[in-house]
């Protein structure tokens, strides 16, 4: 890393993490911000996705000297292939979340472990004769049979719809049907995308892109929400309460444990066991006042959501938190992990735990949780964590801050409950401009950008135009640092928004859990446009990922603006080597969809194009200023 006195600054906007920066730098251990260096300038060709690689062909590169693959394919189809497999990752990684909780769910069903339990009775049963499932006289593992049944055929090939589309309004449904991009089930839309981009099959770059929406809203109305919906009725939906945020909330004097990744079906399982009293004194015969559990990323999200677990970091804090040396376990289920937290950990006592045959680390230990010995499994881990509090170095340890509070858990559950059980007054506050519109703001961290800076400085600037903001995702985390998932920011908020978020005791930015739970997002909006009587495109919404990186993330984007929600994004996708799928984002879908994708890097300026849209949207339906 070049010499720069504030080279530290320049990476992270927060205290906490220059700090450890600094530390990484003593203990001599290279960070992502490192790598990035070590990988700049990046490939051009890749950047605006005009490098081939499907067939041995090649591969090809598309220039002006050449401007055909050896296939014949030009930028345009190359562009639409590369940007359509990209999206598949992501639709199947969101998605096979929710296949892991049916198959959480179906073993709770048929009785096949002891060690999870259906937590929300009411939710499930209000989803399933949403789903058509009857419920009247009938035992609840019979419904839930039913329920795991229904959401599994969600995930096939032989229907003509996903079954949340009834969510819909019917409308917006129509135009989906004359567009040919209605949902049918995740695995043929995942496995159709393959498919089309095979060499020698779909070669129009336009029509691969339809396909991609559609199966970016499978993921949307269906994996994902399934995912949410099931990690409600498995462990409890959640509801507003008060929880910690930064490295301070790791503790000196306990075994510190951090899950990572994005499901609950380990990290829950985790949280039972460090509470259990064999443990706890087994932790204080090692020397250790307690152990302590905390989140990082998503799997700390969901955890949080639900049960008050502090949150430790985000992506580009995940590195940091071992710096600390405090840090005795890393447990992982999958996504967002980076393999350096290995390497990392080497360098300290911090040992990284798997638990997915789906997501192995080379170095790491590995302690598969399944569904019939999650809680036997949980005890294993902690016990682990314990050994490795015997073997901390003590005079390496930094915790360099004291913790943010912040308030958690605005399901949509909890949201119509402050309401009174109505979204009348919600509408009410809308139309008279108390809350201008609302923006889902998510997602990741990228070293491309100063830390957190983009995400926090367009909270801020939203929430000051009388916007309300929803958070989900690593966005969590830069929020509540910033002291805005706290009801005392309504003092940051225009005038509308802080009299509304006041009267109910709430934060200006509300937390709507992990990266999956931007179905809750979906469902807002439906439920919104279904009380108003129009479609989701027309209401005064906006989507945005300031600091996005991952495939998920563009898959989230382009479901978002497939179900009618303008999505600003703080770079584009590498699709820039092809006018025709680039102009389609930024305008073509407007046209079609009643949304589109804005690029802009600067948060006040995305802020300012944020604004306009949802001006727009105001006056077309009749609403003032």
């Amino acid at each position: 890393m070049k010499e720069d006195p504030k080279r530290f600054e320049k990476m992270s906007m927060w205290d906490d993490a220059q700090k450890m920066l600094q530390k990484a730098e003593r203990d001599g251990i290279e960070t992502v911000w490192d790598r990035l260096e070590q990988q700049t300038p990046h490939c051009k060709f890749g950047e605006s996705g005009v490098c081939c690689r499907i067939c041995t062909m090649g591969p090809c590169r598309i220039s002006k000297k050449a401007p055909l693959g050896v296939c014949g394919a030009g930028a345009d189809v190359i562009v639409a292939r590369n940007f359509g497999r990209f999206l598949a990752g992501g639709a199947a990684g969101h998605s096979d979340h929710g296949r892991d909780c049916i198959e959480a769910f179906h073993a709770v069903a048929h009785g096949h472990t002891k060690d999870y339990q259906i937590k929300d009775e009411q939710k499930l049963l209000r989803i399933a004769e949403e789903r058509g499932i009857a419920i009247e006289g009938r035992e609840l593992l019979e419904v839930a049979r039913d329920l795991a049944d229904e959401f599994f055929e969600d995930f096939g090939s032989r229907r003509e719809k996903v079954g949340f589309l009834s969510r819909l309004p019917v409308k917006q449904l129509e135009n989906w049907e004359k567009l040919g991009i209605v949902p049918r089930g995740v695995d043929r839309e995942v496995t159709e995308m393959m498919h089309r981009t095979h060499m020698g099959c779909d070669n129009d770059a336009g029509n691969t892109m339809l396909h991609a929406l559609r199966m970016c809203l499978a993921d949307g109305w269906s994996g994902s929400m399934i995912a949410t919906e099931l990690s409600d009725i498995l462990f409890g939906t959640p509801s507003p309460r008060k929880a910690q945020v930064n490295l301070g909330v790791l503790k000196e004097d306990q075994v510190n444990i951090l899950v990572h990744g994005h499901n609950p079906i380990v990290s829950e399982k985790i949280l039972e066991a460090v509470n259990e009293e064999e443990l706890i004194d087994l932790a204080r015969k090692a020397g250790a006042s307690g152990v302590n559990l905390a989140g990082l990323c998503c799997t700390g999200n969901e955890l949080m959501m639900r049960q008050g677990i502090p949150m430790a970091g985000n992506h580009l804090m995940t590195e940091l938190a071992i710096i600390t040396g405090a840090v005795e376990l890393i447990v992982v289920d999958y996504q967002c992990i980076m393999p350096s937290l290995v390497q990392v950990g080497n360098c300290y006592h911090t040992k990284m735990v798997t638990t997915a045959d789906k997501a192995r680390f080379t170095g790491a230990d590995h302690v598969k949780f399944e569904m019939h010995n999650g809680m036997e499994q949980a005890r294993k881990v902690v016990r682990m964590a314990i050994d490795r509090y015997t073997m901390r170095n003590q005079d390496r340890v930094e915790i360099p801050c004291e913790p943010v509070d912040i308030m958690t858990g605005f399901s949509n559950e909890a949201l119509l409950e402050a309401l009174g059980g109505s979204l009348s007054p919600l509408v009410d506050a809308i139309k008279a401009g108390k809350i201008r519109g609302a923006v889902g703001l998510v997602g990741c961290n990228n070293p491309k950008y100063k830390h957190d800076f983009c995400n926090v400085n367009l909270a801020r600037e939203l929430i000051k135009k009388d916007i309300l903001v929803l958070a989900t995702g690593c966005v969590t985390t830069a929020a509540g640092k910033a002291g805005l998932l706290v009801p005392e920011a309504i003092e940051q908020a225009g005038p509308g928004l802080k009299e509304i978020c006041g009267s109910l005791g709430i934060p200006p930015v509300l937390h709507m859990g992990s990266c999956v739970d931007n179905a809750r997002i979906l469902q807002l909006a439906a439920l919104l446009a279904n009380e108003i009587g129009v479609s989701i495109s027309d209401l005064p919404l906006a989507a945005s990922s300031p600091e996005w990186y991952s495939e998920k993330a563009a898959t989230i984007g382009t479901y978002a603006v497939a179900s009618g929600i303008y999505t600003h994004l703080g770079h584009p996708p590498n699709i820039t080597g092809s006018p025709v799928v680039t102009n389609l984002a930024l305008e073509g879908l407007d046209e079609m969809l009643g949304a589109c994708f804005a690029i802009e890097p600067d948060p006040f300026k995305a802020a300012e194009l944020i604004d306009e849209r949802i001006k727009m949207k105001r006056k077309g339906l009749g609403l003032p200023e």
